[in-house]
């Protein structure tokens, strides 16, 4: 196995020190070859190289059979212009990638339940949605610009989408929901928006190829209320970038933290990149505070995804339950009674269970 590592920022270099701590330990136990390179991405690279996306990384990365990222930005690089922002390097680097779709799953772990802001008999027996989320089209990608005018200054960002780009996400997240509980549902805004007419035209038309999986269709507006009033009802949610990126963490935080998340960005081969939800956090970075089980967890998703090796993800995911079932926290999932530990002590804790 073949993998860039993108430590990045603030607490980026602590959790992806971790995931490859879980993935060194998963090698020995599984005996398989495991090959990692450092690269640099966002702020650390903008301090380096002077940009947030080097050629370096760009071709490391492509070189690789998957990529593990820990988290990107910080308000020390906030007063840069937006191409040099380290947040631009992340865009980059999806775009030279060519990884499409976003794969968040939101997951409760029953021995979070507490953690949840959400009742129980809400909650039920734990949460377990998908959200699939376009990456590489709609408003961040689109025409965008700044102008002045009388009186002061008018700005637009284009929502585009082509029929290909709907298409593929379209079939990766009916290839998904088979996996699962043959359950989908696209959420867009097609009262309002032509882009997502386009989007509703072009799932009910591959939905026929798909007959066993149940297709619903939601406004964006209903779909975030549903989050919160019944989120049992989703199983694969389908929607374009910015519903996406709105939606999916607010399902994160259905589930006590954001540092219990994981992602992923592929394409339609084995290729992903995989990274935690959230962000660098800087300031904990260095204290060795940094939940480092959404890192853990992405590295499950690429063994998963990327070499073909559920057995070992569900290994991974099963043991960072056993740690949990014991007490131990990190402070941002604590409640009372917890056995409180950092960064370093939670990755060792899902080593020995592992």
């Amino acid at each position: 196995m073949k993998i860039a590592v993108i430590p990045g920022d603030g607490i980026g270099s602590e959790i992806t020190k971790q995931g490859k701590k879980v993935l060194r330990t998963v090698a020995h136990k599984y005996k398989f070859d495991l090959e990692y390179e450092d690269v640099l991405l966002g702020g650390s690279a903008l301090d380096e190289k002077r940009t947030p996306l080097p050629e370096e990384t760009i071709r490391i990365c492509q070189n690789s059979e998957a990529v593990l990222l820990g988290a990107v930005g910080g308000p020390k690089w906030d007063h840069f212009p937006g191409n040099l922002r380290p947040e631009a390097g992340l865009l980059g680097i999806r775009k030279a990638l060519g990884v499409f779709a976003n794969l968040r799953p939101a997951i409760l772990f029953p021995e979070l339940k507490s953690a949840s802001n959400l009742k129980d008999e809400v909650l039920g027996k734990g949460l377990d949605i998908m959200i699939v989320r376009e990456l590489l089209g709609g408003a961040y990608f689109g025409e965008k610009n700044t102008v002045n005018i009388k009186g002061g200054q008018k700005a637009w960002d284009t929502i585009s989408y082509s029929s290909f780009e709907i298409d593929r996400i379209t079939r990766k997240s009916f290839e998904i929901a088979r996996k699962r509980n043959k359950k989908l549902t696209l959420v867009d805004k097609s009262n309002v928006l032509e882009s997502s007419k386009l989007w509703r035209k072009i799932v009910g038309k591959i939905s026929r190829e798909y007959s066993d999986v149940e297709v619903s269709c939601m406004y964006v507006d209903n779909a975030a209320m549903q989050l919160i009033r019944d989120p049992a009802q989703f199983d694969v949610i389908l929607t374009e970038n910015m519903f996406g990126d709105i939606l999916s963490d607010e399902a994160s935080m259905l589930t006590g933290s954001l540092g219990m998340l994981p992602s992923a960005s592929v394409r339609g081969d084995s290729f992903g990149l995989y990274e935690p939800v959230h962000g660098s956090a800087p300031d904990i970075a260095g204290c060795n505070k940094a939940n480092p089980i959404g890192t853990i967890m992405s590295a499950a998703m690429m063994l998963k995804y990327s070499f073909n090796r559920a057995d070992i993800a569900e290994n991974i995911k099963n043991a960072v339950s056993e740690v949990l079932s014991g007490g131990y926290r990190t402070p941002d999932i604590a409640v009372k009674n917890s056995k409180i530990v950092g960064t370093e002590e939670m990755g060792d804790l899902i080593c020995k269970k592992i």
